[in-house]
């Protein structure tokens, strides 16, 4: 039996935005696989719980005028993975959210839940950063679009405020037009498992695949939030196809990363995994997109 003092039923986008506004205290349920867990531990005692289950308007994934890919807050992790149009262009990000918890997890938890959560270790933010995602927020003021880079402000927390939803999540058409990449987890199991690390990788190749003409990379548990390696991007650009090209942002990456300590891995592994898996998901990403190395 869960302790919550009362759970409230949206209707709309906009009756979610109404109650979080009329109920100060109280908190998002969706998918549940996050916000169950923790009042079956007692963190969340007394809770107010406004559930937007039924918002079918948040849910689908589709391909907008400007060529941007839209994804709704809603769309289960399955179903991402299982898209044709995640599948023709964002491939890299089925991977991803394939590798979270099990199948009765990827079924219910969703990409917004995902993103919303804050933590660091979420399978999908590393990949979301690397391939540039908006993040789209409605609130009692309207739409605000505010790129990934901003979504996260700090462990477990983002830029929503209690009266808003995230209500979509676009990809642009520049970060998947010729672009290929390749995720990397590294966990203490090979399932059911969150990231002792996690790095996403997305290229662009030059019309003759021997140059990086456009390289993003994010991490996961690399520091407090998901981030990107600008020092690393900036390097590679124009560089070659090559080990080198390999070494380099192997290297230039342990600029941007702030790995710590925790009790499943030390930083001086998680600095050693942040530059191994960036050559290993950089050097996949290549041959994705028709490099040789």
């Amino acid at each position: 039996m869960y302790d919550i003092a009362a759970l409230y039923e949206a209707e709309s986008v906009e009756h979610a935005i109404a109650l979080l506004e009329e109920h100060q205290e109280s908190r998002i349920i969706a998918g549940g696989s996050d916000v169950l867990i923790h009042l079956r531990a007692g963190k969340l005692v007394g809770a107010v719980l406004v559930s937007i289950q039924k918002l079918d308007a948040l849910r689908g994934i589709s391909l907008e005028q400007d060529g941007s890919i839209r994804i709704g807050a809603l769309t289960s992790f399955s179903r991402i993975t299982q898209d044709p149009l995640i599948q023709t262009h964002l491939g890299v990000l089925g991977e991803a959210v394939s590798l979270i918890g099990g199948p009765q997890i990827r079924n219910i938890g969703t990409i917004g839940g995902n993103t919303c959560n804050g933590v660091s270790s979420a399978d999908s933010g590393a990949t979301l950063m690397a391939l540039d995602a908006i993040m789209e927020y409605r609130g009692p003021k309207g739409v605000r679009l505010v790129p990934i880079q901003e979504h996260y402000v700090g462990p477990g927390k983002t830029a929503l405020s209690h009266e808003e939803l995230l209500t979509a999540i676009t990809i642009p058409q520049e970060s998947y037009r010729r672009c290929y990449g390749h995720y990397l987890k590294y966990a203490m199991r090979n399932a059911m498992d969150i990231a002792t690390l996690g790095c996403s990788v997305n290229v662009r190749l030059t019309e003759d695949n021997q140059y990086l003409e456009r390289v993003r990379i994010g991490f996961g548990v690399a520091g407090p939030v998901p981030m990107r390696s600008p020092h690393a991007e900036a390097a590679l650009q124009g560089k070659p196809v090559s080990e080198a090209s390999l070494c380099l942002a192997g290297t230039t990456v342990l600029k941007d990363v702030q790995p710590r300590s925790s009790w499943r891995a030390s930083k001086d592994l998680r600095v050693h995994l942040v530059e191994e898996l960036t050559k290993r998901a950089l050097a996949c990403s290549i041959r994705h997109a028709g490099g040789l190395i």
